[in-house]
């Protein structure tokens, strides 16, 4: 099969940064403080910056292999394993991204029965979520890249009413600094795994950006204001809370948009949940468009056909997690793979794949 699109499916390079930055900037930033804040407390705004610049290198590593031949993750899996175990790899990869897609609805939904609808029936949400995501992804990839830049433009107002809590901050919280040990800071950088996942999905999308090859600054670019994000997010919730107040705060980011004060809004979380949606529906998207591609390429499936099984697994793996403690599961779940993705096979397939691209061009 010729994986490499025609011209009019295509985006251009810089939207790299955009997709990147999207599905990295999910759920997961509403509450990611009291678990960063786990090991290193105060001390893990330096996480956030050394686990981010590890996924820079990871990032580069990824574009080596993609840059050799301009192949999606299925040809590379398939010329570095062979047809049949590169399958079965290829097999696990999209459970993976299914992992992903699943948590993310999941969590964004948990998010709105615990903060506007109490007794929301799940089921419905996830039904009509489901059908908004399919009217996406059928349109194509250039529309969920436009998806994905919609989403950014609504929901980065948002990080302006970091103002708020500014104004009752306090910032020796902060000192001093570096008063953890090396191993502490560590394993909070470890912990940020979750949030810095999703660039993976690069391995798919590659192929449909036009010069791809001029795409990996611009995806470096949106890694680096995921970065930005996440430290000014973090440092905002140090400033502002207690030490105890974080450790309960399973939702910090929301707590602070509690007391935003607006004179004509009362409760802001419900607007600042409200326009998150558009923030969440490009990660669903891209996940369940990369899913249903890779399953195109690999079985020679129709994709729309193999989009409407696949969103039905999400939906149902969805509704089997339903308490505070399975939601919480499949985030730790999610949060091992991917730092096992990232920093031990992606390292692999790339010393792997570059062996045997030069084996193979050297053999007559």
């Amino acid at each position: 099969m010729d994986i490499q699109p025609k011209e009019n499916r295509k985006v251009s390079a810089y939207y790299a940064m955009f997709l990147i930055h999207k599905m990295q900037l999910g759920v997961g930033i509403l509450g990611f403080e009291r678990v960063i804040a786990k090991y290193a407390e105060y001390d893990a705004w330096i996480s956030i910056i050394i686990g981010g610049l590890s996924v820079h290198v990871i990032l580069w590593l990824s574009f080596r292999i993609l840059h050799k031949d301009g192949n999606d993750i299925v040809s590379i899996h398939q010329f570095t394993f062979g047809k049949w175990i590169g399958g079965v790899v290829t097999v696990f990869f999209i459970l993976y991204i299914l992992l992903i897609t699943v948590t993310i609805l999941r969590t964004y939904i948990e998010v709105i029965q615990v903060w506007m609808f109490p007794g929301l029936n799940a089921y419905v949400l996830m039904i009509v979520l489901g059908l908004l995501v399919y009217s996406f992804v059928i349109g194509g990839f250039r529309v969920i890249a436009g998806a994905a830049f919609m989403g950014i433009l609504i929901t980065l107002p948002l990080l302006l009413l970091k103002y708020f809590p500014l104004q009752q901050a306090h910032f020796s919280n902060l000192a001093p600094v570096f008063n953890h040990s090396i191993k502490d800071i560590l394993l909070s950088a470890k912990t940020m795994t979750l949030n810095y996942i999703g660039f993976e999905l690069v391995f798919m999308f590659y192929p449909f950006l036009n010069q791809p090859r001029k795409a990996e600054k611009w995806a470096h670019f949106g890694h680096a204001f995921s970065i930005f994000i996440y430290l000014v997010s973090a440092l905002v919730s140090f400033v502002y809370f207690s030490q105890d107040q974080l450790k309960h705060s399973v939702w910090a980011t929301l707590t602070l948009w509690k007391i935003v004060d607006l004179p004509f809004v009362e409760r802001f979380e419900y607007v600042g949940i409200s326009m998150w949606l558009f923030g969440v529906i490009p990660n669903i998207c891209l996940g369940l468009w990369a899913a249903s591609r890779a399953v195109k390429r690999l079985f020679y499936f129709e994709q729309r056909k193999s989009l409407i099984y696949l969103l039905a697994i999400v939906l149902m793996c969805s509704m089997y997690f339903e308490t505070r403690q399975q939601v919480d599961l499949i985030n730790t779940i999610l949060s091992r793979m991917g730092f096992w993705i990232m920093y031990f096979y992606i390292p692999i397939l790339f010393v792997l794949y570059t062996v045997v691209h030069k084996v193979r061009k050297k053999t007559p």
